[in-house]
């Protein structure tokens, strides 16, 4: 755990932040104006770059995962400037919340890949790197993107006691946590053998 460097009322200013920008549903926000359609219409219903791809605009796509990834990662760095390493890791923990259970769409988000790889790179970016490159390992051996984000949640908390950063143990163990039950439906199909494959539509 961080040391608590600021008051209360500042920690719970930035968990709202974080669960605000982290709630930003940017795949759905250029989907509609790219004319792409309804996101919950197409491929897995979910809001994230995955899905987008499946509209078959790699821009799109590309684009969903930059800004899905910047929103955690600017949260945390903000928080970090101006409020300490306790606001940067409850604003990185609200980002991801708001990401995967964001208000405006009852709750039912997306599954937190990208915000979770910037959060990451903001919070520690050797580990974030190492995320990143475990990501795209299991996705080139593979070409299953939940496949991706199993293996880089897997190797986070490994990565984070390896490199030094015991200190965020307990939210590296949070997230992970998250990303595995976010992507328990796809760790069904994975088992079943008929996930699908990046660039099936």
């Amino acid at each position: 755990m961080p040391p608590i460097d600021s008051s209360p009322v500042i920690l719970i200013l930035w968990a709202i932040l974080g669960y605000i920008a982290g709630s930003i549903p940017f795949g759905m926000v250029l989907a509609r104006l790219m004319g792409l359609g309804n996101l919950r219409d197409i491929g897995s219903g979910n809001i994230g770059a995955t899905n987008v791809l499946r509209t078959g605009n790699k821009k799109a796509a590309a684009l969903t995962l930059l800004f899905d990834a910047a929103k955690g990662a600017v949260v945390v760095l903000l928080a970090r400037a101006l409020a300490g390493e306790a606001a940067a890791q409850l604003a990185a923990l609200a980002a991801m919340l708001g990401h995967c259970f964001p208000v405006w769409l009852k709750f039912n988000g997306g599954k937190g890949v990208a915000t979770f790889l910037g959060i990451m790179l903001a919070l520690a970016w050797p580990v974030g790197i190492g995320c990143c490159l475990a990501w795209l390992v299991a996705v080139a051996a593979t070409r299953v993107s939940s496949m991706g984000a199993l293996a880089a949640a897997s190797v986070s908390t490994m990565l984070l006691v390896i490199l030094n950063f015991g200190y965020m143990l307990m939210l590296g163990i949070a997230l992970t946590l998250l990303l595995f039950v976010r992507h328990r439906a796809n760790i069904h199909r994975i088992k079943a053998g008929n996930e699908p494959k990046i660039g099936q539509k």
